[in-house]
């Protein structure tokens, strides 16, 4: 049996042919992981807000320049890498009572929309999974730069972001009467351009020590 190619057939096939291949152009990354920064503070009795510091695991990101709505992300966030500046510090925080590192390895964030607000500026939404308890969790970044490295060498692309958070949102509740219970979060992140660059692994996988 013949089938008959009607116009509408032929438009909305060149539809789909078009759809495809615009989001088949959007490119693939690799996190940075050297030159990526997860930073972070909290109030320490009133006194101050002390910063600590985390690096990315591992992580994926596609990104297509004019199309921010194609875009998506996934990463994981090493608790051990923890640096509050002290040793001893360090020790402290990742405890069963606050981060609970031996747990809980790796804090996970995948996006589930990303929106541009401007020329420069959107926001990703997703959900943030922390201590074994997911939340969305919006976050506000700037499109800072896409450019070949000075050398040649690869495709970087370039972001500045932030996000507030509730600890008790994940948990968090000891040492309620010395520890503030709002987190400002700072990520400076660079992406290399990969075609071979895979989502983040299973949870099973991402919290094995």
């Amino acid at each position: 049996m013949s089938t008959r190619l009607t116009v509408p057939t032929l438009l909305a096939g060149l539809a789909l042919a078009f759809a495809t291949s615009a989001y088949a152009a959007t490119d693939s990354y690799r996190f940075d992981t050297v030159h990526s920064q997860v930073l972070f503070n909290i109030t320490h009795d009133g006194y101050s807000r002390p910063w600590g510091r985390f690096h990315i695991a591992r992580g994926w990101l596609r990104f297509d320049p004019d199309h921010w709505e194609r875009s998506a992300t996934a990463l994981d966030i090493d608790l051990n890498s923890l640096d509050m500046g002290d040793a001893d510090w360090n020790k402290a925080v990742l405890k069963p009572s606050l981060l609970d590192a031996a747990g809980h390895r790796y804090a996970h964030f995948a996006s589930t929309s990303v929106e541009r607000t401007d020329a420069s500026h959107g926001v990703i939404h997703g959900q943030l999974t922390l201590r074994g308890i997911t939340k969305p969790v919006d976050v506000p970044f700037q499109f800072n730069r896409l450019a070949r490295t000075i050398f040649g060498l690869h495709t970087v692309a370039g972001f500045s972001a932030t996000a507030a958070l509730d600890r008790r949102d994940f948990g968090i509740t000891a040492f309620k009467n010395s520890i503030g219970d709002q987190v400002l979060v700072r990520l400076e992140i660079e992406a290399i351009r990969d075609d071979g660059a895979q989502p983040a692994s299973s949870t099973s996988a991402r919290n094995t020590p």
